[in-house]
């Protein structure tokens, strides 16, 4: 191992180190099942704020957008705008009602659990469709994360694929298996300040060496002038109406993210959210507009063409040729961070599916918290091993994994949450329809091809369940008095 590397792997370590920390720290901490899962509603605005954004983010915000960029242009500043409003709306309008409404109806401590006692359903199948969305999806999305950890270290320490996939695996596992949800936000927190650094540092000291932002920009002029702009492809071509609406619908996803959602649920008080939408924006808009000008910029930066599934590896490939050892040992680091802070949460939410939703509802009705606590852990190391073998290919893109399983809770989950907290005609079968109908659109539109069906999954997916949800529960008998008198309590605390 060369001087670089060894100091990186020193960076790397100590890095590591923090993080098992963390999770020890609150493996003595965590007592009960709402410890490990929602950190029992005690999370401030900061933490909140930047752990539901680097957990929303993950490795694609410095391998999958930039590698967009880097292939495409300023083209994928859709993508960016698209996630940026939709970060703010779901912050403004689901986040406040959410908190409230998972702690008035039953004090649920996960989505599934929410999905159930707002509409009072006596019988699990709510929460067994929901859970069984969790663990398609999420295995996709965990998966997508492991596969940047292996191209991580494998770009920067020459490792075999398989032997850098293991190796991100093992750490990510160790501290949400210990030290569960408050383990997961607190290295989110450390791990998104990471990443807002690292994300815009690089960038900006490239352009200064390529010779300020007006040599950037000529050197770019040169390569292609078509790169600059939003509503060309690269051979001068218009872009297509489907490209733009696909790339802007990934902010639709947002409403119907797990992962995010349980931050919004797990804040300590509804009055705190205001502030942590404030941090939360100025995070998401500084680092995706940082981000595409990660792609941007290295088109020109660097000497070698990246191709294929390495133009991923365009913000590595920056720092490990341009800042001295520990420094890049550092912004690598924000790689791992953002791997981390996204696969940790996954993890954990896919775990709680599985012990919460399905376990405790169909086979141990009475198990006692410790009994649950420990399924959850064992479930963590479960779902890993699976999505360990699902990123077993080496030439799989990061951005398209994302891309899939985003799709697939926007569409499943992101209508039901939006109609649940704002109609209250909405019934349990327009959910259950609601669910069933996005998921299913998203699997079959992904398998089809050409014309039409170019157009990002999550489109179809979105409306076509906010239809079924409408019809459904206009067919349907109207909910109870019950139902109504909690839904007019939710509302009346808003206003």
């Amino acid at each position: 191992m060369n001087t670089h590397n060894l100091g990186i792997s020193i960076t790397f370590v100590a890095y590591l180190i923090l993080m098992m920390i963390i999770g020890l720290i609150y493996y003595r901490k965590t007592e009960s099942l709402s410890d490990y899962i929602l950190g029992d509603r005690k999370l401030g605005s900061w933490v909140t704020a930047l752990s539901a954004q680097a957990s929303d983010m993950s490795g694609w915000l410095l391998l999958g957008l930039p590698g967009y960029a880097y292939a495409s242009g300023i083209e994928a500043g859709w993508i960016a705008l698209g996630l940026g409003v939709g970060t703010y709306f779901n912050w403004k309008i689901v986040a406040k009602r959410l908190r409230k409404y998972t702690q008035v109806a039953g004090d649920s401590i996960t989505l599934s659990a929410y999905f159930q006692n707002r509409f009072k359903d006596p019988s699990p199948i709510l929460r067994i469709v929901s859970a069984l969305i969790i663990l398609v999806f999420f295995l996709i999305y965990t998966a997508s994360g492991l596969v940047a950890g292996g191209k991580l270290f494998s770009t920067v320490f020459g490792l075999p694929y398989i032997s850098a996939l293991l190796l991100g695996s093992i750490v990510v596992i160790g501290y949400t298996f210990l030290g569960g949800f408050m383990a997961v936000c607190w290295t989110d927190f450390f791990q998104g300040m990471l990443m807002f650094f690292a994300i815009l540092i690089v960038p900006l000291t490239c352009m200064q060496l390529i010779g300020g932002y007006g040599e950037t920009i000529h050197q770019i002029h040169l390569f292609n002038p078509e790169f600059l702009n939003p509503f060309t492809a690269l051979d001068g071509s218009s872009l297509s109406w489907i490209v733009i609406l696909s790339s802007l619908a990934w902010g639709l996803g947002y409403f119907g993210q797990p992962h995010i959602l349980v931050r919004f649920m797990a804040i300590k008080s509804s009055d705190q959210i205001k502030k942590a939408r404030i941090i939360a924006m100025v995070w998401v808009t500084l680092t995706l507009a940082a981000a595409v000008l990660v792609g941007v910029v290295g088109r020109v930066y660097l000497t070698q063409t990246l191709e294929g599934s390495a133009t991923e590896t365009v913000f590595m490939i920056m720092v490990n040729t341009t800042f001295p050892t520990i420094i890049a040992g550092i912004l690598l680091a924000a790689i791992l961070a953002a791997i981390m802070s996204t696969a940790d949460s996954q993890l954990l939410v896919t775990a709680s599916a599985l012990t919460e939703d399905l376990y405790k509802v169909l086979f141990r009705k009475n198990a006692s918290d410790k009994e649950l606590v420990w399924a959850s852990r064992g479930a963590v190391i479960l779902v890993a091993v699976i999505a360990f073998i699902l990123a077993l290919n080496p030439d799989s893109s990061v951005l398209a994994l994302v891309a899939y399983a985003w799709a697939g809770f926007g569409a499943g989950f992101g209508p039901v949450v939006i109609f649940s907290l704002f109609w209250k005609r909405m019934t349990r079968n327009g959910a259950l329809a609601g669910m069933i109908v996005g998921g299913l659109t998203v699997i079959i539109w992904k398998q089809l091809q050409g014309g039409i069906f170019e157009l990002y999954e999550l489109v179809p997916g979105f409306i076509l369940a906010s239809v079924a949800i409408v019809i459904v529960s206009l067919l349907d008998k109207a909910p109870s008095k019950e139902i109504i008198e909690e839904y007019e309590k939710i509302e009346a605390s808003i206003l």
